[in-house]
């Protein structure tokens, strides 16, 4: 088979990804992909894995049929094929990361036929743009676990049954025709110091959405670009894993911690306002179960944001909103599967859409 180089002009990409060695990309953030199409019989790629934790998979789109391909070689270069014995016609093909920073890939090359043709994609790069901060569920960790729609995890590693490409995130990006950056990682809260991530050291969104690489278990951290994407609309879908180990939003609302909380989110979306200007910002939870008091939290940290503070010189922020789902935090006790996940999207398109056309300007 050849090898093309993942850094071949043809191959459009979309995602945060570290180009520092450019014929060697590396992919850390779920939903990560590679466009292109391709003639011949098989799809295949060169890769890396580093992994962390987990049972990596590697997903791909092909003439609109998902394929996944379990990863079996860690920290070393190793070959997984995507497709094979496919028509010998003109394929249009998606590589992309079904999971988040429980591994990264070190992608160096992409695998056809040897007599076959490399070719840019067919329709043209999206003009809109969004980008999410959350943690599992916008990674669409565990959706693909049917069986369990509306219960709890089962007590197992349901890694491989986590697939971006149907999170309620990149659903809601393809239903708007846009690109998306799915700044997401499982267990993550928005602080450091709790949630679930990296315990019992736990890292919160507020080390992890400037960085293209985070994860302290798989190198040093590096700080992320912001002048290579911006988005015209930001979800920050946080504030249901920051009740671990303590749900102290719902013990005591007016509590010191509490009232912290709520003022280091004011600060993370005056923060986001300083590096996107112009963009809707998105404040949400999910459809996952939690106490109703983080809602709440948000909604108030919205108001501040959105009403200013004279006093203090800080002007109203008017494209900042508050959305919740019809179901929001009592749909499942376990991480929705695919069908809540298109509930979630469908319910966020139709909020997104009633903003007007002049958000994408």
């Amino acid at each position: 088979m050849q090898q093309i180089t993942p850094n071949n002009p043809v191959i459009r990409t979309m995602g945060r990804i570290d180009i520092d060695v450019p014929d060697r990309p590396v992919w850390v953030f779920p939903y990560t992909q590679a466009t292109f199409r391709c003639t011949g019989t098989s799809v295949g790629v060169r890769l890396i894995n580093r992994h962390n934790y987990g049972d990596s998979t590697l997903g791909a789109v092909i003439d609109g049929v998902p394929y996944r391909a379990r990863i079996t070689e860690n920290d070393a270069e190793t070959t997984v094929m995507l497709a094979e014995h496919l028509p010998d016609i003109e394929h249009e093909v998606v590589v992309y990361k079904r999971q988040d920073g429980e591994h990264y890939l070190e992608i160096t090359g992409f695998l056809i036929d040897d007599q076959a043709r490399v070719l840019p994609p067919a329709i043209p790069a999206p003009i809109r743009r969004i980008e999410v901060y959350g943690d599992s569920v916008s990674c669409g960790e565990r959706n693909e676990a049917a069986l369990y729609t509306g219960k709890a995890d089962p007590d197992t590693d349901l890694s491989p049954y986590s697939n971006s490409w149907y999170s309620y995130a990149a659903i809601t990006a393809r239903n708007l025709g846009a690109s998306a950056n799915i700044v997401a990682q499982g267990g993550a809260s928005l602080l450091d110091g709790i949630g679930w991530f990296c315990g019992p050291d736990y890292v919160g969104m507020e080390s992890i959405w400037d960085r293209i690489e985070y994860n302290p278990f798989l190198g040093e951290t590096k700080p992320w670009d912001f002048s290579r994407y911006t988005p015209q609309v930001v979800v920050v879908a946080l504030g249901q894993n920051d009740a671990h180990p303590v749900d102290f939003m719902a013990a005591d609302y007016q509590g010191e911690q509490s009232v912290q909380w709520r003022a280091r989110y004011v600060d993370f979306l005056r923060t986001l306002r300083g590096k996107y200007l112009q963009a809707t910002i998105i404040c949400a939870t999910t459809v996952l179960q939690h106490d109703a008091s983080w809602d709440q939290a948000i909604d108030d940290a919205v108001r501040v944001v959105s009403t200013g503070d004279r006093n203090n010189g800080i002007a109203p922020d008017p494209k900042v909103h508050h959305f919740l789902y019809s179901r929001n935090g009592s749909a499942t006790p376990g991480h929705p599967r695919i069908t809540e996940h298109q509930e979630m999207a469908d319910e966020l398109t139709t909020f997104i859409e009633s903003l007007g056309p002049a958000i994408w300007d």
